[in-house]
């Protein structure tokens, strides 16, 4: 079979055939194809799409290119959750610890960023001595032990993903539909959950702009999902403006951890909570969401779930005292505020300017071999909806320097719209599950 005359074929629309796509990937998991290939082709999707059964076969080769996660070893229903990708989206950092204090384990394997936006692995890093490299024996001990652990996608699990996943980054085609549900859906396929909460997210911080196109992503990951059997809740959020106040990996570490503290941002805790509540539903420790909120708010309240983050954060190497002590967390060489200009309400806050913008302070990556500088970023003290006075802060930039700070000011202040009044919008636009779309 030839590399080439497949990408002749899909570069002229047309439909590859099953061994096609599985011999494409398995040229893709042994090195027999460059890069540069694997680029054009990936280039010719993201033009020209895929049918439903390209991506499911597409999803079940990426999964079985290499090992399958054995979750046998935790008892009950084994719950995972993913998020698509957006501007300040640090949940999994409480999601996680919240949902393991009311009594479901959550083991979890997350990835790097993707474009624009920040990977769990690299806000992770930003916590002094963290190790997201683990053993099984490692990461099985922790879930036994105190039901939380998480780690990077391993060379053996979906190995032919992790490859697309890093040219996709530098070649333009991130934002493909077909490609992003393969992506997930093979990467938990490959780890073993029976239930999985998608948080899949649109506007101008998210890879899906409309809301159109986030439902069509979520209904191509609930169908493969559900037709391998596991049970599935795809989530539309909001991501017309960055999650939270934080946009950069040490500056969402803590605000995460004040999130746990029960002193989060309102859209971002709210995102938090319905996220938990139904993984604790899909994991059948809550009878309905309701239950599950009043569950998740108590671990916020007694403690709970920040020990657990305690916990998960000192198995894992990192350094707890940041917990208590921000500054031992890494800190921008130059720090400057952006002031408004006017007296007036947030009209809007660009999400995808933002996340240019932190690529000028390195908070993210231009192309797979840059290094993120985690002490960098963006913290945004006024959101849509909010009023505000002339004058008064609205934004502080965190910058590896003096000239990137400016540079990035004058971005985030462009990514900001004014009006005379405005109005806060919802986080939670609709869910998708076996009945299909539900308008929230």
């Amino acid at each position: 079979m030839n590399i080439v005359e497949i990408i002749k074929k899909k570069r002229d629309k047309g439909e590859l055939s099953d061994e096609e796509i599985r011999f494409f990937i398995k040229s893709v998991t042994e090195g027999g194809v460059p890069d540069y290939q694997t680029s054009a082709l990936l280039m010719a999707v993201y033009l020209n799409g895929m049918t439903d059964g390209e991506i499911s076969v597409l999803t079940d080769a990426m999964a079985g290119s290499g090992d399958k996660i054995d979750l046998s070893y935790i008892d009950g229903i084994k719950v995972d959750k993913h998020s698509s990708g957006g501007v300040g989206d640090k949940t999994t950092l409480v999601v996680a610890p919240m949902v393991a204090a009311c009594g479901l384990p959550v083991a979890k394997m997350s990835g790097r960023g993707l474009g624009f936006s920040g990977g769990t692995i690299d806000k992770l890093e930003a916590i002094p001595g963290f190790r997201t490299s683990l053993t099984e024996e490692e990461f099985v001990t922790f879930i036994k032990r105190d039901g939380i652990a998480l780690m990077g996608q391993t060379k053996n699990v979906a190995p032919a993903d992790k490859k697309l996943y890093a040219l996709r980054d530098v070649t333009g085609t991130v934002e493909s539909i077909p490609l992003i549900a393969a992506s997930i859906m093979s990467k938990k396929l490959a780890c073993g959950s029976d239930s999985i909460v998608l948080d899949v997210k649109c506007g101008s911080g998210a890879f899906m702009k409309t809301f159109e196109s986030a439902v069509l992503l979520a209904e191509k990951m609930e169908r493969i999902g559900r037709a391998n059997g596991r049970n599935v809740y795809a989530l539309i959020t909001d991501m017309d403006q960055p999650l939270g106040c934080a946009v950069g990996n040490a500056l969402e570490v803590k605000e995460a951890i004040e999130t746990l503290k029960g002193r989060g941002s309102e859209d971002f805790t709210e995102l938090c909570y319905i996220i938990s509540s139904f993984m604790l539903v899909a994991g059948e420790k809550a009878g309905d969401l309701n239950e599950a909120r009043e569950m998740l708010m108590k671990s916020v309240d007694n403690g709970t779930a920040l020990e657990k983050f305690r916990k998960f954060t000192k198995n894992q190497g990192g350094n707890p005292e940041i917990i208590e002590n921000y500054s031992l967390l890494p800190q921008a060489p130059a720090v400057i505020d952006l002031k408004s200009p006017v007296r007036a309400a947030v009209s809007a806050i660009d999400g995808e300017v933002i996340g240019s913008a932190a690529l000028t302070v390195k908070a993210g990556r231009l192309t797979k071999e840059d290094r993120i500088d985690h002490s960098t970023g963006f913290e945004l003290f006024a959101k849509k909806g909010d009023n505000v006075e002339e004058g008064q802060t609205i934004a502080k930039i965190y910058a590896p320097d003096e000239q990137s700070a400016r540079e990035a000011k004058e971005r985030v202040f462009s990514a900001y719209s004014f009006d005379a009044q405005a109005k806060k919008e919802k986080i939670l636009l609709g869910y998708i599950d076996r009945e299909g779309l539900h308008i929230d």
